[in-house]
């Protein structure tokens, strides 16, 4: 069985002569959940609406179930659905309505889900939307993709407006969309990354339009370290790399990395070196993002010398 969704050299300027995507390259396996994190601006929206084929590339190739979405017949488009970040529904229609009109444009369309999650969200069928607080807004269009039971699920920031304890349920439901035995691929992109780490099983890192790193959620929890190398002379050596490094900064005799850390055998040369101290420090999902796109010159008190034995110490930090 080949991937859900697989993009190739994606390519997309607009008329301002703006590049919003440069080079995407995305695959996602069926059963999957991607997120898709980055900064504002980086090209994640666009990437999802050339996906969803309501753009067309400049260049590239992308297939949603093996075709592309933008001359795709009715048959195969009704198996996507997709929630994008600024959706509008009708608001002079109630839930009921929305439903009723939704559903003929779907074979597989489930008037009972729709109940079953706008019970569960608390969301009233027969109010007009417009009488509905945004968040509830979104959760009623997060509720009518849902119903079509699509097989690929396209979510631009899905829990835009929610609360926590919306938040909390969101997920819940994309579990039990996951578990119900259908194969329905989701990929996502979000800013709420505590979210992302208990939902997600790969994650992509985009920036300037296409994504620099990409792994799965455990095996980033599992290697990925802020590591710093404390060095007793006034300055680091300058041919000095900290194994594993993906980005990296040298701020006097303090050299600080994100690296990539599969064993901790292999700091051990570093460890060896006369004078020098290793701190190494996990990261949540969060963490590793700032790292990732802060400045060089934003200096952390991490990236200070620092004494153990003094307050402030940071206390995950493994020697």
């Amino acid at each position: 069985m080949g991937p859900a969704i697989h993009a190739r050299r994606l390519r997309k300027t607009f008329r301002t002569g703006a590049v919003a995507v440069n080079g995407f390259d995305l695959q996602v396996l069926p059963g999957e959940v991607y997120g898709l994190i980055g900064r504002n601006g980086a090209g994640k929206t666009t990437a999802l609406k050339l996906l969803m084929g309501l753009l067309r590339p400049d260049a590239g190739e992308v297939r949603v179930l093996g075709r592309s979405l933008w001359d795709a017949p009715r048959g195969h488009r009704q198996r996507v659905a997709y929630v994008s970040q600024g959706q509008q529904v009708p608001d002079w229609m109630s839930l009921t309505d929305l439903g009723r009109y939704t559903g003929h444009f779907y074979e597989n369309w489930d008037s009972a889900l729709l109940k079953e999650h706008a019970v569960r969200w608390e969301l009233p069928m027969d109010v007009p939307i417009a009488r509905l607080s945004g968040g509830n807004q979104r959760l009623a269009a997060l509720a009518l993709a849902m119903a079509s039971r699509p097989e690929v699920l396209l979510l631009d920031e899905p829990a835009a407006g929610l609360d926590p304890i919306a938040r909390r349920e969101l997920n819940s439901c994309l579990i039990d969309v996951l578990l119900r035995g259908d194969g329905c691929t989701i990929l996502l992109s979000t800013h709420l990354l505590g979210d992302l780490e208990r939902l997600a099983t790969q994650v992509g890192i985009m920036d300037h339009g296409r994504i620099v790193a990409e792994g799965a959620v455990e095996d980033w929890q599992r290697t990925m370290r802020r590591v710093q190398v404390v060095f007793a002379e006034e300055e680091a050596p300058r041919d000095f790399t900290i194994p594993g490094a993906l980005k990296s900064q040298t701020l006097g005799p303090v050299v600080t990395a994100l690296a990539r850390i599969a064993d901790d055998a292999q700091l051990a040369g570093v460890r060896a070196l006369p004078g020098v101290r290793v701190n190494v420090f996990t990261l949540t999902l969060e963490e590793l993002f700032v790292d990732w796109f802060r400045e060089p010159s934003a200096e952390r008190p991490e990236d200070r010398q620092v004494d153990p034995s003094q307050p402030g110490f940071p206390a995950r930090a493994a020697s």
